[in-house]
């Protein structure tokens, strides 16, 4: 039986959840590449935040380093294509990234981004959005993986991610709780 399997553990993690944090886990990527998971509880209907999430061009509200988003093709009614643009100060240098991606949506379920095409920035990048309903709510899951053309060592580059996915998970928590409590 796996660890997460265990009754204690699943429900200590439901509980966290539930409370409000923010829980990230790291898996090995490349070496100058990272990959996390942050999950969290948000206490509003899938459907609700599903349609928050694919009005991709709200995303500069919901994550503080994304300055510009918008749909610049949609190619079925279930793909789009976008251009995203963020800055990141990281470590001494102040990064500015442009990204095209395919965001493939299983409507309610998930979003998965890929890649489109040679990015300045990135040598690979992937990105997934779940969604399950939980407790009175949504438990919302974004993992992401990427791999810098900047030679940076793969520590360096979980370790960022691992503490800005989470800020930027509650941040967009907030900006929605925010907006329905008004």
């Amino acid at each position: 039986m796996a660890l997460s399997t265990l009754p204690g553990l699943q429900q200590s993690h439901d509980e966290k959840l539930r409370r409000g944090e923010v829980l990230v886990s790291t898996r090995p990527h490349t070496p100058h590449g990272g990959a996390v998971t942050a999950t969290a509880y948000l206490p509003m209907s899938r459907e609700e935040l599903w349609e928050q999430l694919t009005n991709y061009s709200r995303w500069t509200d919901f994550f503080p380093d994304i300055c510009h988003s918008e749909v610049i093709d949609e190619v079925s009614p279930s793909c789009r294509r976008l251009t995203q643009k963020a800055t990141k100060n990281f470590l001494v240098l102040n990064v500015e990234v442009e990204i095209q991606l395919r965001a493939h949506e299983v409507k309610g379920k998930a979003i998965v981004f890929e890649l489109e095409s040679d990015s300045s920035s990135f040598n690979d990048f992937s990105a997934e959005l779940q969604l399950k309903d939980f407790h009175h709510g949504t438990q919302l899951s974004y993992s992401v993986q990427a791999t810098s053309k900047i030679p940076i060592p793969a520590l360096f580059v979980q370790q960022a991610m691992k503490l800005d996915l989470p800020l930027n998970m509650r941040h967009l928590r907030s900006v929605l709780l925010d907006a329905e409590a008004a």
